[in-house]
C-alpha cells in the first residue's frame, strides 16, 4: 500500500514537472514573470538540474532513509501491540484473581459465621446445662433446707407444747385451782391447732 501510494506521488510530481513548462509559456506570452523564460537557456538547464536533483533526492529517501523509519514504526506498533495485549492478559488475570479472592473471602466469612454459630449454640447449651445442674442443686438445697425447717419447726413445736403446757400447769398451780396435766395438754394443743391454721 506504502509503495503503490510512493508511486502515484512521484508520477504525480512528474506530470507537474511536464506541465510547468507548457504553464510557464503561458506565463511568458502574457508578459508574466521573468524567472519562467523558458527561451533563456540557464533556466532550462536550473530546470532540468532541479528535476535530476529531485528524483535522486526522492529516490534516496525512498530507498534509504524511508525503509528504516518503517520498520521502526512497525517495530514500534508491534511493541504496543505485544504491551497491550500483555495488558489486557494481566488485566485478566487480576479480575480473575480479584473474583477468586471475593469468592474465598465470601467463603471464609461463611465458615466463621457458622463456626461462630456452632460456638453460640454450643455455648449456650452448656450455659443451660450449668444452669439446669444449678438448679437442680438448689432445688435440693431448698428441700433440705425445708426438710431441715419443717423438722426445726416441728421440734419447736413440741418443745413449745412441752413449755406451754408446764407453764400453764405452774399458772393455774399459783392460782390454787387444782387441774389435770393431761386437760390443759389438751387446751394447748387446741390452741396451738387454731394458731397454726
Amino acid at each position: 500500500m506504502k509503495r503503490i501510494t510512493g508511486k502515484l506521488a512521484s508520477c504525480g510530481v512528474a506530470a507537474a514537472m511536464l506541465l510547468f513548462p507548457l504553464v510557464a509559456m503561458a506565463a511568458e506570452a502574457e508578459g508574466g514573470m521573468p524567472q519562467l523564460r523558458f527561451g533563456d537557456q540557464r533556466l532550462i538547464g536550473t530546470t532540468v538540474w532541479l528535476v535530476v536533483m529531485f528524483g535522486a533526492l526522492y529516490y534516496i529517501v525512498s530507498s534509504y532513509l524511508l525503509p528504516p523509519v518503517g520498520e521502526v514504526l512497525a517495530d514500534r506498533a508491534a511493541r504496543i501491540g505485544a504491551d497491550l495485549t500483555l495488558a489486557r492478559d494481566t488485566k485478566s488475570e487480576a479480575d480473575a484473581a480479584i473474583r477468586e479472592t471475593r469468592t474465598a473471602t465470601a467463603e471464609a466469612r461463611a465458615a466463621a459465621q457458622a463456626e461462630v454459630a456452632a460456638s453460640l449454640a454450643a455455648a449456650n447449651a452448656e450455659a443451660q446445662a450449668r444452669a439446669e445442674a444449678a438448679s437442680a442443686r438448689l432445688a435440693e438445697r431448698i428441700a433440705a433446707a425445708e426438710a431441715g425447717i419443717t423438722a426445726s419447726q416441728t421440734a419447736a413445736m413440741a418443745a413449745l407444747r412441752d413449755v406451754a403446757t408446764e407453764t400453764a400447769v405452774a399458772l393455774v398451780a399459783r392460782i390454787g385451782v387444782q387441774a389435770d396435766a393431761g386437760t390443759i395438754g389438751t387446751a394447748v394443743d387446741h390452741a396451738l391447732a387454731q394458731r397454726a391454721a
